[in-house]
């Protein structure tokens, strides 16, 4: 009796290791499902551990988490093509003036570049660039979890008649084990963070901001964070956030949770009349440094050593810029896509002359 029960835990054992082998699901993607997780649209891209993307849909309030797959590490340093959305375009059997690329991400794995698009229709759509070459990824058969948002911006107008729900999610980050949202929010005070731990649960926490924004003169609270970035200052994570017009703002991480409401430090502010339009952390010789891309300047670097040392708080109205020093550099005019690639090297998209995009990856 004994050597037939062994025989079957055997049997059953060895069924279950082929199983794994040939479905391997590590404990992040244990609890996804596959399927059409029905995303609407896509305004932000950010990959975690094991190849999976985070994708934040503005139009349903959701953050939906990929089971890419693409694991395979391809050593790529450099990506570089001309008249990338002619030829990004053209394998989607259009032109460029009827797609939008909404945002950008490098797999830390393999290296392959993922861009979000929107069709003229409204559809959203994800490609990839691996090798030169470019992959439609399927939205609709696919292994993901998803989580709602709670209390998202209404689908409403501002006063200017622009509309609010796009910015239910205006950039996303993994971090430390948490999926980090920027956004607004249908709260008196709109302007809101959150984080959510990874893999998805119920829990999802939740502070509105407050900030000085120095080209207007007055604290607010009503206007999104535009792009952010997780710095460690003294041995404590911070937010390096920044805002149109543009200030750049720290706030306290552990500070922003428990519906707390959050007073941000103003430590930048690189002109008025300019919107923030992605941001990257690199490394260079030991040294770090802030990248950030904006409608007005050059993409602006900033040395980190700045951002940590700085007392500086400021609380009146600013014309033109003041604060930690920043350098425009000069050969990234019109950039309008940011991130990392790999060694000290980031990838990026610029208009051209003739208002197309490149890809162009460099060192700072």
């Amino acid at each position: 009796m004994k050597k037939i029960v062994f025989t079957l835990i055997g049997v059953g054992l060895a069924i279950t290791l082929v199983s794994y082998i040939n479905n391997p699901k590590s404990s992040l993607t244990s609890n996804f499902v596959e399927g059409n997780p029905e995303v609407a649209s896509i305004n932000a891209l950010s990959f975690g551990p094991e190849g999976i993307l985070f994708l934040g849909d503005s139009k349903s309030a959701t953050i939906f988490a990929l089971e890419t797959k693409d694991t395979k590490n391809n050593n790529v340093s450099e990506a570089n093509m001309e008249n990338f959305d002619t030829k990004l375009a053209a394998t989607l059997g259009t032109t460029a003036d009827n797609i939008q690329i909404t945002d950008m991400a490098v797999n830390p794995i393999s290296k392959a570049i993922y861009f979000s698009l929107n069709s003229t229709n409204g559809t959203p759509l994800l490609m990839k660039l691996s090798n030169g070459k470019f992959e439609n990824v399927s939205l609709k058969d696919v292994s993901y979890s998803k989580i709602k948002l709670a209390d998202p911006v209404e689908d409403v107008k501002d006063n200017r008649g622009r509309d609010q729900r796009v910015w239910a999610i205006a950039d996303l980050k993994y971090h430390n084990g948490k999926v980090m949202v920027s956004g607004l929010s249908n709260k008196e005070f709109s302007s809101t963070f959150r984080s959510m731990p990874f893999p998805f649960t119920n829990e999802q926490d939740y502070a509105s901001l407050e900030m000085y924004h120095t080209a207007h003169g007055r604290y607010e609270t009503y206007s999104p964070i535009k792009t952010f970035d997780v710095v460690n200052i003294n041995k404590k994570d911070y937010l390096l956030a920044s805002y149109t017009c543009t200030p750049l703002v720290l706030f306290p991480i552990d500070e922003l949770k428990g519906n707390n409401h959050v007073k941000g430090r103003t430590i930048a502010e690189i002109g008025a009349g300019n919107s923030p339009l992605d941001m990257v952390i690199m490394k260079k010789n030991g040294k770090s440094y802030m990248l950030m891309a904006n409608t007005r300047h050059s993409t602006v670097k900033i040395d980190f050593e700045s951002i940590a040392s700085t007392k500086e708080s400021l609380t009146e109205r600013v014309e033109g810029t003041d604060g930690v020093a920043f350098e425009p550099l000069p050969n990234m005019k019109n950039v309008v896509q940011l991130d990392n690639l790999n060694n000290g090297n980031f990838v990026y998209l610029q208009k051209t002359d003739n208002d197309q995009l490149a890809l162009k990856s460099s060192s700072i």
